[in-house]
């Protein structure tokens, strides 16, 4: 409880609220295609269509949102998302002929997508003492509200569909009302005073382009992560099925995700912190695990494998997905803040979107052990990616030097 009182009032405000956000968002998300299969009597391939739709819409949403937080602010920007995001939900819940659902769908994944980056930058503004502690309570809280989400939204479906979509709905107007009521901005002249006096050095010229490439190189690595992770809700979950393994098998690893990360993420961190392990190192660490997660499934065919696969994953989950936000936030210049979360939010967002197409491809065209080992290839680029996205910098300040020197 000390700790808690320890965060600024602001952070705890966003937490809040993204608590509410996340539970109602997993209210919803994983019945999307059941809703659409079932409740409109479509095909799961025009359910799949739709649901890419959808993606590539947060995709664009992912890059709004970035642009708008340096446009207009982290605060304002997160009412318009929310509140746009809230007048679909409720318009898809009244029934809708197919043309019009796919419009709305589309225009959701619009108004989702841009409501990270603006939560991920305010993050970093907010508590800029706090360092990576910030990120890592968004990334804790985020899956606490998936894990109550999607825990009470089947129970929900039972009585009807519509209830899930005014659930949703009703999640995001507290949002709205907890960020409008409590949340109080830092002034940009406040921050940048505050960024200096945390970081007194000097700063270069070259910095902000530098830093825009070593983004750019974060940004990849992490799409090839996500390319990856994926491919457990749809490609692994199908193999799973495949061997004989009931769907409450299937579920339960989800279940032990969700355990491992409420539990375990806060001693992962506090470990961390303990041997001041550098970011980057992190990184590579998580990479490793993603990496011998595949190498194990490719391995092992029973039941507990997956398992030890799932705790593998998790660990390696842990390490990479808070710790890029907050690079990002450590790189990005003061007026660039909300496009260098947009970018971190469309990489990932783009791995979710090309990550079932390429693995049902592969999965279909060549079977699971080729799925398998094109993961542990793909994690490899990440780990050229996460092993370099600093070099640019390094390269350009010994080139800098030597100008000087001259």
């Amino acid at each position: 409880m000390s700790i808690w009182r320890s965060y600024p009032r602001s952070l705890k405000v966003l937490l809040l609220a993204m608590l509410v956000n996340s539970t109602g968002m997993a209210f919803l998300w994983p019945l999307h295609t059941i809703y659409i299969t079932q409740g409109m009597g479509k095909t799961l391939s025009e359910a799949g269509f739709v649901m890419m739709l959808h993606s590539a819409a947060e995709i664009i949403g992912s890059f709004l949102g970035g642009y708008l937080y340096d446009r207009i602010r982290g605060k304002r920007t997160l009412l318009l998302a929310v509140l746009s995001s809230a007048c679909f939900i409720f318009i898809i819940s009244i029934g809708l002929s197919w043309p019009v659902y796919i419009l709305m769908m589309i225009l959701l994944g619009l108004g989702i997508g841009t409501i990270f980056p603006p939560i991920y930058a305010l993050a970093g503004s907010i508590w800029k003492e706090g360092g990576r502690k910030s990120f890592n309570l968004i990334y804790l809280v985020l899956n606490f509200g998936v894990a109550i989400g999607t825990a009470l939204g089947g129970i929900v479906a039972q009585f009807s569909f519509q209830y899930v979509f005014w659930v949703n709905g009703f999640t995001y107007l507290l949002f709205i009302f907890i960020v409008w009521r409590a949340l109080d901005e830092p002034d940009p002249v406040y921050e940048a005073a505050q960024k200096k006096a945390l970081d007194p050095r000097p700063k270069k010229e070259f910095r902000p382009l530098q830093s825009f490439y070593s983004l750019l190189i974060l940004c990849l690595g992490f799409m090839f992560c996500w390319v990856t992770y994926i491919q457990w809700q749809t490609s692994i979950s199908t193999y799973i099925h495949l061997l004989g393994f009931p769907l409450s098998s299937y579920s339960a690893l989800w279940t032990i995700n969700g355990l491992l990360i409420l539990l375990g993420q806060p001693l992962l961190q506090w470990f961390m912190d303990r041997v001041k392990s550098p970011v980057k190192w992190q990184l590579l660490s998580g990479v490793i695990f993603f990496i011998l997660t595949f190498a194990l499934l490719s391995q092992n065919q029973s039941y507990g494998g997956f398992v030890t696969g799932m705790v593998i994953m998790t660990i390696g989950e842990i390490l990479i997905f808070p710790a890029v936000p907050a690079i990002a936030d450590r790189l990005a210049p003061l007026d660039r803040r909300g496009m260098y979360q947009g970018l971190v939010s469309g990489a990932a967002n783009v791995g979710r979107t090309i990550g079932p197409l390429l693995g049902g491809l592969l999965f279909d065209g060549f079977g699971p052990l080729v799925l398998l080992y094109s993961c542990i290839f793909i994690c490899g680029f990440a780990l050229i990616c996460f092993g370099t996205y600093q070099r640019l910098q390094y390269i350009q300040k010994e080139v800098s030097t030597v100008k000087v020197n001259k």
